[in-house]
């Protein structure tokens, strides 16, 4: 399976790269929205993408709504991954496509859970 890091955070992406390799995943890495509209452009659908929502560029929002205008990318599970807590924007995410939300800070453990919930996930790492 592959995935795609969205983050403008260079620590990030390697934490979650690390997390999923664990998992199993190949990785992608963008350090933004419109970064990862490229990279999905060239490397076509990607089974799982964890998006950061705070970015230059395009926000993770923004990707979301993107992405999800787009039907190639339908199968694709999105977790919006940030500290963008307040109900409203969750909501909005949720709405927009997201299939989940992982608050940071995160605990490996709690990506694979995660995981687990869209079914992507090993049932034990």
């Amino acid at each position: 399976m592959r995935a795609l890091i969205v983050d403008d955070s260079s620590t990030m992406r390697s934490v979650l790269r690390m997390t999923l390799r664990r998992a199993g995943f190949e990785t992608l890495e963008a350090g933004n929205g419109a970064e990862a509209v490229e990279r999905l452009a060239v490397a076509g659908a990607v089974d799982l993408a964890l998006v950061d929502w705070n970015m230059p560029r395009m926000n993770g929002f923004e990707f979301l709504c993107a992405v999800r205008a787009n039907h190639e990318y339908d199968p694709m599970k999105i977790v919006m991954v940030t500290t963008e807590t307040e109900l409203a924007q969750v909501q909005n995410a949720l709405r927009c496509g997201a299939n989940e939300y992982l608050m940071k800070p995160f605990t490996p453990d709690s990506v694979i859970e995660k995981l687990q919930i869209l079914g992507l996930g090993p049932q034990t790492v």
